[in-house]
């Protein structure tokens, strides 16, 4: 008998509970060792802000952010080295060329000696939204983004146009009793009322997927779809926020009826079928360490509707980041970018690296954490208002920066606070905190960086402050209040 036919009589590999990871490890950097007081008065240094302490003293694992963390593969190294550094048409520039087009649709990318911009480069994420709000802010005033949830520099941008940036979050997002999927959709009933009052306001609506502000949550197809075409109908052009799109189309694939036998690659040329353009951070599902860019569809709503962006767009783009073959990013970051793009749509790799947030959330969870569920593609979300419920910790005490401050301190894991403090301000007219909707602090999981005992070991620490949070006490803001995008700023201290 040959093994191919006795194999036939044992459970298959599919059927096993473990699986091994679908990727081996390339290299490897051991860690400087940092006692807890070390760390702790470092931090006293750095004003208890997690932006400011050292990552060379991170003895556990670093979830401040996945955005550019992601450890890269061997062949996006082997790319690096063939970086073409020419300031004009480097090699690198027609490879990611042809890699959007085959990622997100040929009308994103036009050929750059057609006459007809639609493409545009920059070193990261934010530069691309600012140029965006930038053009759109100069076509009037007053105007109002509506989004399923802007992220904090989105929201900036948007701010610093002068637009206000409204968020409609699905009413399922904080419902404990809801077993949806996709609790980072729009509110669509919301968004009909707000397309009722103020349609001639509203240059462009927004969809960020997977949704960042939300609990790291998925939009559904069936979302995307009914947004866009509310959108058309009231002649306003939709754009994703497209960070995570691959995360996104996983999680569509996995739960949203008809698209179970449809490849991850389908799903997201579908996806971006029902937009008129999308602004991105590639150091999110581009799995590279910088880049960003800004993409309309050709011949889109956006585009006539506003015919002479595409050309301000571009000279936006010379100004600011560099001749726009390059975009501010180097031939070497370019080349990565190629390869990332092709192995973020990798269903095994999407697999595994949501399946492994999804395992530490779920720890967190059984551990009776209050994290919103069901976990999200990205991070993990602890829902501080929830924690803190039978302490004496007020929201304007911001528990949420002392709780990432003492994790970090006592077993070396770094987190973020995206709540009271993060997305709230200060309003100095009535001398009182203005609090947001949601109060998180989020663990953003890297991308191929951890394993699951590196995760388990936040999941117990997490646990034992849980435990202990009636000894976690207040902070007081000693610099940056009332400062925008005050949290990459301000100094604290602990209350005694």
């Amino acid at each position: 008998m040959k093994i191919s036919e006795l194999i036939t009589k044992f459970p298959e590999e599919k059927d096993l509970g473990t699986h091994s990871r679908p990727y081996f490890n390339h290299s490897i950097e051991f860690k400087n060792i940092f006692t807890p007081r070390e760390r702790a008065e470092m931090l006293d240094a750095a004003g208890l802000n997690m932006f400011f302490f050292p990552s060379e003293m991170i003895t556990g694992c670093d979830l401040l952010s996945d955005s550019g963390t992601t450890s890269m593969t061997n062949e996006q190294w082997a790319a690096l080295h063939l970086g073409d550094e020419a300031y004009g048409s480097n090699r690198g520039y027609f490879l990611v060329m042809k890699q959007i087009r085959e990622t997100f649709g040929e009308e994103f990318f036009n050929d750059p000696n057609s006459g007809r911009p639609n493409a545009f480069i920059f070193h990261q994420g934010r530069p691309a939204e600012d140029a965006l709000f930038t053009m759109i802010g100069r076509s009037g005033s007053g105007l109002i983004i509506p989004g399923n949830g802007h992220f904090d520099t989105t929201q900036a941008n948007i701010k610093r146009n002068n637009m206000q940036a409204l968020n409609l979050f699905s009413p399922e997002l904080m419902d404990d009793s809801s077993v949806s999927h996709f609790k980072g959709s729009m509110d669509v009933g919301k968004f009909k009322r707000v397309l009722e009052q103020h349609r001639n306001k509203i240059p462009v609506s927004y969809l960020t997927i997977t949704n960042n502000t939300g609990g790291g949550q998925p939009v559904s197809m069936e979302n995307i779809r009914e947004v866009s075409k509310l959108s058309h109908d009231h002649d306003i052009p939709l754009f994703f926020d497209a960070c995570r799109f691959a995360e996104n189309a996983w999680f569509i694939k996995q739960y949203e009826k008809g698209y179970g036998n449809k490849d991850i690659k389908t799903i997201v040329k579908e996806m971006f079928s029902c937009v008129d353009g999308f602004t991105i951070s590639f150091k999110k599902d581009g799995l590279v360490n910088m880049g960003g860019g800004l993409f309309l569809k050709d011949n889109g709503l956006f585009i006539k509707k506003y015919p002479d962006i595409p050309d301000a767009l571009m000279g936006y783009q010379i100004d600011k980041e560099g001749h726009p073959t390059y975009g501010g990013l180097s031939g070497r970051d370019i080349m990565t970018l190629a390869v990332g793009l092709k192995i973020a749509a990798k269903e095994e790799y999407l697999t595994y690296r949501i399946n492994q947030v999804k395992d530490f959330g779920e720890d967190l969870h059984r551990y009776g954490l209050p994290v919103i569920t069901p976990i999200g593609g990205h991070a993990v979300y602890l829902d501080m208002n929830k924690l803190f419920r039978d302490t004496r910790m007020k929201p304007e005490d911001f528990g949420g920066v002392a709780f990432t401050a003492i994790l970090l301190a006592a077993y070396g894991h770094r987190a973020v606070e995206l709540g009271n403090f993060s997305f709230g301000f200060f309003d100095k007219k009535a001398q009182k905190e203005i609090l947001p909707e949601f109060n998180f602090v989020r663990f953003a999981i890297p991308r191929l960086r951890y394993e699951k005992k590196d995760l388990d070991s936040v999941a117990e620490a997490v646990k034992t402050l849980y435990e202990n949070r009636d000894k976690i006490p207040p902070v007081n803001v000693i610099y940056g209040r009332d400062l925008p995008m005050r949290h990459f700023k301000a100094r604290f201290e602990f209350r005694r």
